[in-house]
C-alpha cells in the first residue's frame, strides 16, 4: 500500500514562488512514478508534472513548462513541485499521485492519490 501526503499549499501572490511537497510511504519500484495533478472547482483534474521514482525521467504539461520543476529526494521519500512566477490561474487543489509504472500523463494511470493541498494565487 502506498500513502501520499501533500503539504506546502496556502495563499500566495502572483509572481511569487512556492514549493509543494509530497511525502510518500509504502512500496515503490524503480519503475514507479509520482505525478502532480491539479483541479479547480468545476474543471477536470489536469496533469501538471511527473517523475520516475528512480529519478531521471520527468514530464511536464505544456502550460507549465519553464515555470514548474518536479524533483525527488530519495532519502526523504519526498517529491517536490517547485512553482515560480505564480499566476492566478495556478489556483487549484494540487494532488500527488503514484503509479507502479510510468511516468504517464493520464489520470487513470495513477492508482494512489493524496488528499490534496489548496494553492490560491492572488493577483
Amino acid at each position: 500500500q502506498v500513502q501520499l501526503v501533500e503539504s506546502g499549499g496556502g495563499l500566495w501572490q502572483a509572481g511569487g514562488s512556492l514549493r509543494l511537497s509530497c511525502e510518500a510511504s509504502g512500496r515503490f519500484f524503480s519503475s514507479s512514478a509520482v505525478a502532480w495533478f491539479r483541479q479547480d472547482p468545476g474543471k477536470e483534474r489536469e496533469f501538471v508534472a511527473a517523475i520516475r521514482w528512480s529519478g531521471g525521467s520527468t514530464y511536464y504539461a505544456d502550460s507549465v513548462k519553464g515555470r514548474i520543476t518536479i524533483s525527488r529526494d530519495g532519502a526523504k521519500n519526498t517529491v517536490y513541485l517547485q512553482m515560480n512566477s505564480l499566476k492566478p490561474e495556478d489556483t487549484a487543489v494540487y494532488y500527488c499521485a503514484a503509479s507502479e509504472y510510468g511516468p504517464y500523463t493520464g489520470r487513470s494511470s495513477y492508482k494512489y492519490w493524496g488528499q490534496g493541498t489548496q494553492v490560491t494565487v492572488s493577483s
